[in-house]
C-alpha cells in the first residue's frame, strides 16, 4: 500500500518527446522532455529476435542514454506480442566463424551495459519473454508486464545451457530455489505466475499503463544523489560484473565449443523446422 501511495506522486510519462540518434530503425530511443527518462524501443519485425545487429543497436542506444544524462531507461518493444523472441537461432546455427564471436561478444557488451547502467532501468513487457527476451528484462531493475503473456529462461529446453552470467540476472530477482527449478525446467511464466513469484514487480493493462508505471518507478529515485544511487547500485552488482568482464574470453569460447556440438547443431535444425511448418500453418 505504501509503494502505491508513493507511486502515485511521482511526475507520470507525459508530454513533448523528443527523438535521439540511432543507428539504425532496428531500435529507437525517445526522451520525455518533462520527466527526462529515455524510452528505448526494440525494433526488428518479426519477433525482434536478438541478432548481431539489433545487439549492436542495443548497445549504441544504451551508451548513448547513459551519456545524455537521462534520468532513467525504459525498455520495451514495437511488437504488440512479442517483448524478444530471445537468441536469433539462424546466427548460432551452422554458424560463420566470425559473425558468431561478434554475436556473442555484442550480447556481453549489452548485458553489461545493462544489468550494470548508472541509470535507473525499468522494462516495460509487452509481450513474450522467453530466453533471451527474459535476459534483457531481468537485467533491468525493474518490471512491468501486460497480461497472457509468458516469460522465462527456457534455455534447457532447447537443449541449451544458460551461461552463468544468463542465471545471475535470474537470482537477482528470483530466490534461488525458484530460480534453480525454474532454469532445470526451462519453465515459462505466465504474466500471473511471474508476478506472484516476484519475477516481475506489476501488472498493466496496456502498453501505455506499462510505460507509466516503469516511469513511476524511476521518479521515486527523484530526491535520492544519482551519483550515490549509482554507485550503490554497482557495488550491489559488482560480483556478477566483474565476473564476466573477467571472464568474458573464456565465457565466449565456452559458447562456441557448446553451439558446434553436433548435437546442439542438430537440436537447432529440428526447432528451426518446426518454426518452419507453424509459419505455413
Amino acid at each position: 500500500m505504501m509503494r502505491s501511495k508513493v507511486l502515485s506522486l511521482v511526475p507520470r510519462a507525459t508530454g513533448a518527446c523528443r527523438t535521439m540518434s540511432t543507428a539504425t530503425k532496428l531500435t529507437t530511443v525517445e526522451v520525455n522532455d518533462k520527466t527526462g527518462i529515455a524510452t528505448l524501443t526494440m525494433n526488428r519485425p518479426p519477433v525482434n529476435g536478438l541478432n548481431l545487429e539489433l545487439l549492436r543497436d542495443l548497445h549504441k542506444s544504451i551508451e548513448e542514454i547513459e551519456g545524455n544524462k537521462s534520468r532513467g531507461l525504459i525498455l520495451t518493444s514495437s511488437n504488440a506480442t512479442i517483448f524478444s523472441a530471445g537468441l536469433d537461432i539462424l546466427e548460432m546455427y551452422k554458424p560463420d566463424k566470425e559473425r558468431i564471436r561478434a554475436f556473442w561478444t555484442s550480447l556481453q557488451d549489452v548485458w553489461l551495459a545493462l544489468y550494470g547502467s548508472s541509470v535507473p532501468t525499468a522494462a516495460a513487457i509487452n509481450g513474450h519473454s522467453p530466453a533471451g527476451g527474459c535476459l534483457l528484462a531481468t537485467a533491468c531493475e525493474y518490471r512491468v508486464m501486460l497480461p497472457k503473456f509468458t516469460i522465462g529462461l527456457n534455455e534447457t529446453k532447447l537443449g541449451i545451457v544458460a551461461p552463468k552470467w544468463f542465471m545471475a540476472s535470474f537470482l537477482s530477482v528470483l530466490p534461488r530455489r525458484e530460480a534453480e527449478r525454474a532454469l532445470n525446467q526451462g519453465r515459462m511464466f505466465t504474466t500471473d505466475e511471474a508476478l506472484q513469484i516476484g519475477l516481475v514487480d506489476e501488472a498493466a493493462s496496456t502498453k501505455e499503463e506499462a510505460l507509466d508505471k516503469c516511469a513511476q518507478f524511476i521518479g521515486t529515485f527523484a530526491k535520492v544523489n544519482p551519483l550515490a544511487r549509482s554507485l550503490t547500485k554497482q557495488q550491489l552488482r559488482a560480483v556478477e560484473l566483474e565476473q564476466l568482464e573477467n571472464e568474458r574470453a573464456q565465457d565466449l569460447e565456452k559458447f562456441l565449443f557448446f553451439i558446434n556440438q553436433p548435437a546442439v547443431q542438430k537440436g537447432l535444425g529440428i526447432y528451426l523446422e518446426s518454426l518452419k511448418k507453424k509459419a505455413k500453418n
